[in-house]
């Protein structure tokens, strides 16, 4: 049986990453190289490849401020109503505490 030492697998891997390394590269040059052409052949701008709004990633939109409905007199706390219900508020007629 034909067995390979630790050490030289590392070898063996470490070689073909940089072979990978190195087919990516000249891929990824091939690729640049010809989206640049039908660029440049289309005319196309920034705004026609990646369109504002069609995002890859998911973005959150800017937290919106919610008016409160509700205020603790005793204290002039607020709550939206949204999430959890604060202590003063829970187990209580939330109508006698509405904005």
């Amino acid at each position: 049986m034909n067995e390979t030492s630790y050490k030289d697998l590392l070898k063996q891997r470490e070689a073909l990453e940089q072979q990978i390394n190195e087919a990516r590269q000249r891929e990824l040059s091939t690729a640049v190289s010809r989206v640049r052409e039908l660029v440049a052949e289309y005319g196309l701008t920034q705004q026609d490849v990646f369109p504002a709004g069609r995002s890859t990633r998911a973005v959150s939109a800017p937290a919106t401020k919610v008016a409160p409905k509700y205020r603790n007199p005793a204290t002039g706390q607020t709550w939206t109503g949204r999430g959890k219900p604060p202590r003063w508020i829970q187990n209580e007629e939330r109508e006698k505490f509405a904005i």
